[in-house]
């Protein structure tokens, strides 16, 4: 369970590279000599933690605990770091590098949903942080409109493209802030997801970091009608009673942390653990301890390497307070 010390030692963690330069990996088009810009003048906010969209979501840790845990030490230090972060001029930048001809696919889909769950959380707190992030979050929910408008195909791959990540990840902050974007997140995953039947659950790949198959199912999970949901688990999972398909509920191998692609899979068993969670309330019987088996199984087998290496000491934390989350 989340408690003080888990929490300070996940807030540690994005501590020590929100701010961190390098190494860093650009998602940039260069259109002339003049891009020749380091990270940090590109990204004024965003420009630690390898790259701009785990900044966003260490970001988001830090915000979560800070709220939940308002009498840890890391509280205040996240604030102050906070006030110099995310200031008018700053976010300023970051809106003014979407206007670039080339940036229209920036981060898309798993960068914008992360900005709106970032903003939805900033707003949770007295600081100005989220009224000065309100900009940013709405140039990226106008985009994620018309991608929604776009997208024949939903895309199943377990790593950034995935669109049910996104949806189910963009969804909060659409119902606070965005209604016709949420009517539109429901409409589309019902198209794209609702007549899937007895899913086989071929995974993991050996990069992947989402589960295709449960990130399906939590999204449908937060878009369909509470009547719905588990009526359309039955159909999409039948087998869980049986733990089946067995790959869901087995924990993936990570054989070297070291290596940022197979590192990815510390990061499939943290997801896997928080739609598990978050699914099984929507199960009854074998099908539900079955589940909340499977969750514990993945959140231990990576919670304890969070930090063995910057392949994933960069990012991993953010989606350990996921499944955390839904824990508690």
């Amino acid at each position: 369970m989340l408690d003080l010390g888990l929490a300070a030692h996940l807030a540690r963690i994005p501590l020590g590279h929100v701010t961190r330069e390098y190494p860093h990996k650009l998602d940039h088009v260069w259109e002339s000599d003049a891009d020749a810009l380091t990270p940090r003048q590109q990204h004024p906010v965003f420009f630690g933690s390898f790259d701009w969209h785990s900044c966003v979501h260490g970001w988001w840790t830090l915000f979560t605990i800070r709220r939940l845990f308002s009498e840890m030490p890391e509280a205040s230090e996240i604030a102050a770091l906070a006030d110099t972060t995310f200031t008018a001029e700053k976010l300023a930048l970051e809106c003014a590098y979407l206007d670039r001809p080339t940036a229209t696919g920036f981060e898309r889909p798993y960068g914008w949903a992360w900005l709106l769950q970032l903003h939805l959380e900033a707003t949770r707190h007295t600081e100005p942080w989220g009224h000065r992030l309100e900009p940013l979050a709405r140039a990226f929910s106008s985009r994620f409109r018309r991608y929604l408008e776009l997208l024949t195909y939903p895309i199943r791959t377990g790593t950034h493209a995935n669109t049910s990540f996104a949806v189910a990840l963009a969804l909060p902050w659409a119902d606070a802030f965005d209604p016709p974007l949420a009517r539109a997140l429901r409409e589309r995953s019902a198209q794209w997801y609702g007549a899937d039947r007895n899913c086989q659950a071929w995974e993991p790949g050996g990069d992947e970091f989402l589960s295709s198959a449960l990130t399906e199912a939590l999204c449908m999970a937060r878009c369909l009608p509470a009547a719905k949901i588990a009526p359309w688990l039955a159909t999409f999972l039948p087998r869980i009673d049986r733990a089946e398909p067995a790959t869901l509920f087995t924990p993936a191998t990570v054989s070297d942390r070291s290596d940022g692609k197979i590192a990815h899979l510390d990061g499939l068993n943290l997801s896997r653990a928080w739609c598990w969670r978050e699914l099984a309330p929507h199960l009854t019987g074998t099908a539900r301890a079955n589940a909340e088996a499977a969750a514990q199984r993945h959140l231990d087998a990576s919670l304890p390497h969070l930090a063995s290496d910057y392949a994933g000491e960069h990012w991993l934390a953010s989606f350990a307070l996921l499944a955390l989350l839904e824990a508690g």
